[in-house]
């Protein structure tokens, strides 16, 4: 029943409204993006109100805020932000906050980072590291740790709810080893919208081949050079399947699939955002399953194959 506070506490916050009303004198949390507001209500459960300003559905890269919710962010007594420059619409006000003495805590300073190793960002850290639980894991660890230091909040109740949820990332961990164990290593090979699993291929052995849009955002776009580049590369590797992300159009992506004139299927990942209760992945573990089934099923061989 915990977890399933902690779910409904991020979907009464997905809108910018915080889910109480101004008699709530628990401490305020306020999120950036979708993904790390589920995994906080998970982590403080119902020690602290939870606010997310990304809305489901949308890009992390570029969604902005009102007035409002920038008044929000510096009333906060705790801001959580992703970080390594994916809140490229939000860093002005992320830096408004701490200057005005808000307490933050970005999650990308709790992992073990990983640089691009291609594309127009190569070299630069790659901010998608929640396509790893186990990273996601050292993130609840510090997350903790930060919302204990929280004036008037209660500890106890933090520590239940974080284990709870580490016991919930472990599981998920050890069914995602499983399932992309099944996939023979010589099929692991992944194209997507843009470089989204560096991450997911480090812990779990697959090859990113590339990406229709070459940086590390979605803000960039893709050359006629570069979309013949991927194309040989797909060739090359006989990618079976490329996947399209659920917060972006798949124009591209399957144009992409239409150049390479070979049998080259196409699926939606769900990858930079939850989606509206009910769409298949309203929560990071339901995000990161449906993933990992959709990931298997389409890198796996036919029995032809």
């Amino acid at each position: 029943m915990r977890r399933l506070i902690g779910v409904v506490a991020v979907a009464m916050t997905l809108s910018g409204c915080a889910g109480a009303g101004a008699d709530d004198d628990r401490p305020h949390i306020v999120v950036t993006t979708n993904i790390l507001g589920d995994v906080v209500a998970n982590t403080v459960g119902d020690a602290a109100r939870v606010t997310t300003l990304m809305r489901p559905n949308a890009d992390p890269h570029s969604f902005e805020i009102s007035a409002r919710e920038a008044a929000t962010m510096r009333d906060a007594d705790l801001i959580v932000s992703n970080g390594l420059g994916l809140e490229e619409g939000l860093q002005r006000h992320l830096d408004q906050a701490a200057e005005a003495g808000v307490e933050t805590y970005v999650a990308g300073e709790q992992i073990d980072v990983l640089d691009y190793s291609d594309g127009e960002a190569e070299g630069t850290p790659d901010p998608h590291f929640w396509t790893d639980p186990a990273r996601m894991r050292d993130v609840v660890d510090g997350l903790e740790a930060a919302a204990k230091d929280i004036d008037g909040i209660d500890e106890t109740a933090v520590e239940q709810a974080a284990a709870a949820y580490r016991t919930e990332l472990d599981q998920l961990d050890r069914e995602m080893t499983e399932s992309f164990g099944s996939i023979p290593e010589q099929h692991r090979s992944l194209v997507t919208n843009h470089h989204v699993f560096g991450y997911l291929a480090d812990r779990f052995g697959f090859r990113v081949v590339g990406a229709v849009i070459p940086g590390g955002t979605t803000l960039a776009a893709p050359s006629a050079a570069d979309l013949r580049d991927l194309t040989a590369a797909i060739e090359q590797a006989d990618v079976p399947t490329i996947f399209a992300e659920s917060s972006q159009p798949d124009r591209l992506i399957q144009v992409l699939a239409d150049e390479a004139g070979v049998d080259v299927e196409v699926s939606e990942l769900f990858t930079e955002s939850l989606t509206e209760k009910g769409q298949g992945a309203d929560t990071y573990l339901s995000m990161m399953r449906a993933n990992t089934e959709r990931i298997t099923s389409g890198l796996s061989p036919g029995p032809t194959d």
